[in-house]
């Protein structure tokens, strides 16, 4: 959690809720950070925010979640990474009575996505570059999840995403 000094006790109300660090702002301190947390929550406009991440995102599997929650405690952001955390943790802010604001698509048409998917079921994403053209068939339609069991050879095309499990079910 990343705010300024005058914002310290929203801060600190947030951090306790949601388990985080709090970090006061000082010049550089998002990039210095960027890389080191999987969320960042920022008790910040959004503007500062994105001025502050857009020269260090990279992209989606690499990037942090960011989600930005206003002083007043008004409104919690999904800004970067709805898919890899900010859509849940937004989620938990809004328990403190906070508006959430997700704009993920496959979340507003309340979809499943890849990612998703693939955390529910505990499995790694493969081919991570098929999940644009997979969420985008899961806002459409219903799209089957096979599950096949080996040996075999798989062969997919770019709009089929592969979740692999981490071991074999005993």
């Amino acid at each position: 959690m990343i705010t300024f000094e005058r914002n310290l006790d929203v801060a600190n109300k947030l951090a306790d809720h949601i388990d985080a660090d709090v970090i006061i702002y000082k010049k550089g301190i998002f990039e210095e950070i960027f890389k080191d947390y999987q969320a960042l929550v920022a008790v910040f406009a959004t503007g500062i925010v994105v001025r502050e991440i857009a020269p260090l995102v990279v992209d989606k599997w690499e990037d942090p979640a960011v989600v930005v929650v206003d002083s007043n405690l008004n409104f919690a952001i999904s800004l970067l990474g709805g898919h890899h955390g900010a859509n849940e943790l937004v989620r938990k802010i809004s328990e403190m009575g906070v508006v959430p604001v997700i704009t993920t698509a496959t979340e507003v048409h309340n979809r499943n996505s890849v990612e998703g998917i693939a955390a529910k079921l505990g499995y790694d994403i493969v081919n991570k570059e098929s999940t644009r053209d997979v969420n985008c068939a899961l806002l459409d339609q219903d799209v089957e999840v096979l599950e096949i069991k080996g040996p075999k050879i798989v062969i997919v095309e770019n709009d089929v995403s592969v979740l692999k499990k981490e071991k074999a079910d005993q």
